[in-house]
């Protein structure tokens, strides 16, 4: 799980919650109305964005913000050259009965244990890669609309509140509420938008990119070990993968 997500979504909250409540009644920022035309406004128009699998997929995509941890680089290479090591004294069809924990690196395994071309490896697992990148980009792009579609919704119920007050001004009591409901759109706008929605467009960005330069890496693995190169020459090939400090402390070690 990622601790940084959730601690940082509760911190935002929390503060803007704590800053409320010092300065009185914390029930008076809640207004259905309002909640109403910013939620069920944001994620209607956003229905009309995109299809409905790419919408209910958004959903689970946002989950790798909050439950994805990112698999190290240097654990990914330790694999990688154990298992050139394994290929390159008995053959790949000793692979088979290799323990790998990387589902990708498994089924990239499994097509040169089965014989497949080193052509036609690389093509399936390039194309998983730009398949997978399109799908994350796609719930990118839905959660990027939820940021900028909240503050747009906030707007318009802060139109329908003024134009509530306006037509009612002759009922003082009625112009409470409608201001409520006008002032409280945008600030609930805001907070979807800056609080959540655009943080986890970011945060997204981060995971894909992880997530993506792993998979290169054992792309780069399992066209190493098709062509039977030398685990320490693999090792280095693929120690570019790793941060600077990191290359460092392997070298030391």
């Amino acid at each position: 799980m990622d601790i940084a997500s959730l601690v940082g979504f509760l911190l935002g909250i929390g503060i803007i919650v704590a800053a409320i409540a010092t300065g009185g009644d914390i029930m008076l920022f809640v207004n259905v109305p309002s909640l109403l035309i910013v939620l069920g406004g944001t994620f209607g128009v956003s229905l009309m964005r995109i299809p409905l699998s790419d919408f209910l997929r958004s959903f689970a995509i946002l989950g790798k913000t909050f439950m994805n941890k990112s698999e190290d680089p240097a654990s990914l290479i330790e694999d990688a050259v154990r298992l050139a090591d394994v290929a390159r004294k008995n053959g790949l069809l000793a692979l088979e009965s290799e323990e790998i924990s990387n589902d990708f690196m498994k089924k990239g395994v499994n097509l040169c244990v089965d014989g497949h071309d080193p052509a036609f490896v690389k093509k399936m697992l390039q194309q998983e890669i730009d398949l997978m990148v399109s799908r994350n980009e796609a719930g990118q792009n839905m959660w990027k609309g939820v940021g900028d579609l909240a503050p747009a919704m906030g707007m318009i119920g802060t139109l329908v509140g003024l134009v509530q007050m306006l037509a009612n001004m002759s009922d003082p009591a009625s112009i409470g509420p409608a201001m409520a409901v006008a002032l409280l759109t945008t600030l609930y706008g805001a907070i979807v938008a800056n609080c959540f929605a655009l943080p986890m467009v970011d945060k997204l960005a981060n995971v894909l990119s992880y997530e993506k330069t792993n998979r290169e890496l054992i792309l780069d693995t399992i066209s190493g070990i098709q062509e039977g190169m030398n685990p320490k020459v693999l090792e280095a090939l693929l120690n570019s993968y790793l941060s600077e400090k990191k290359r460092l402390n392997n070298e030391e070690e």
